[in-house]
């Protein structure tokens, strides 16, 4: 209990940067959902997909994730990577 009440104190501007920075969010959801869609998809397939078909899973969902972020629309992202010119996140730091 004592580790994380320090924790607390050397990181509260960390921890509290939403109150400040409203591009911050207040909650960790959008990461949450990232990660329970691979486990959704893990337990439809049964455990059964290969090394290579999971990195090829792993990779879409996380380009998609930050089209979205980047507030692109999916299906035109998706067009340009089959066209072979994929579009690239805004390296711009916000």
């Amino acid at each position: 209990m004592r580790n994380l009440l320090h924790r607390l104190r050397d990181y509260q501007a960390l921890i509290l940067r939403f109150m400040h920075q409203f591009i911050v969010p207040f909650d960790t959801n959008v990461a949450e959902q990232a990660i329970r869609m691979m486990k959704v998809q893990q337990k439809i397939a049964g455990g059964g997909r290969t090394p290579q078909g999971a990195t090829i899973f792993c990779r879409l969902r996380s380009y998609l994730s930050t089209m979205r972020k980047q507030g692109l629309h999916l299906l035109t992202a998706l067009h340009h990577v089959f066209l072979g010119s994929p579009l690239l996140p805004s390296l711009e730091a916000e």
